[in-house]
C-alpha cells in the first residue's frame, strides 16, 4: 500500500502519454520521416521544462523531502552515449516504442508491443551481464 501514490502517478502519466498521442506508432513514424512537428514539440517542451527545473534546483538549493541536498553531477562525454543513442533511435524507429510509452502502449491494448517489451527486458538483462567487459 505504501507504493499506491507511485501507481496513481504512473497511471496519470500513462493517460497523458495516450491523450498526447506520444504512444502512437504513426506519430513516431511521422517524426522519423520529418513529416510532422508534433513529437518534436513534445520532446522540445520536455527539454525546456527539464532545463527550468534544473535551474530552479540549483539556484535555490532545493532539498529532498527528507532534507538531503539535491546534487546533479556533471556529465562527462563518453562515446558509448553516441553509440547507445544511435541504437536506441534505430530501435525506436523500427518498433515505434521507447521505454516511457512502452508500458502505456501495452496498457492501451496494443499487445504486439509485448514483443518490444520482452526485447527491452532481454536487452537490459544482457547489458547487465556484459557491461563489465564493454570498452
Amino acid at each position: 500500500m505504501k507504493y499506491i501514490k507511485y501507481f496513481i502517478v504512473g497511471c496519470f502519466f500513462g493517460i497523458i502519454l495516450v491523450r498526447s498521442q506520444v504512444i502512437s506508432w504513426f506519430r513516431i513514424q511521422e517524426m522519423f520521416r520529418l513529416q510532422s512537428f508534433h513529437m518534436y514539440g513534445i520532446i522540445g517542451s520536455a527539454i525546456v521544462v527539464a532545463m527550468v527545473s534544473i535551474f530552479i534546483l540549483r539556484r535555490f538549493s532545493v532539498k529532498t523531502i527528507s532534507g538531503e541536498p539535491i546534487t546533479i553531477p556533471k556529465k562527462v562525454f563518453h562515446w558509448g552515449n553516441i553509440y547507445g543513442g544511435l541504437i536506441f533511435g534505430l530501435g525506436w524507429a523500427l518498433t515505434g516504442a521507447c521505454p516511457g510509452p512502452l508500458f502505456a502502449q501495452v496498457g492501451s491494448g496494443f499487445l504486439v508491443v509485448g514483443v518490444t517489451l520482452l526485447s527491452a527486458i532481454a536487452g537490459t538483462w544482457v547489458y547487465g551481464k556484459v557491461k563489465d567487459r564493454l570498452p
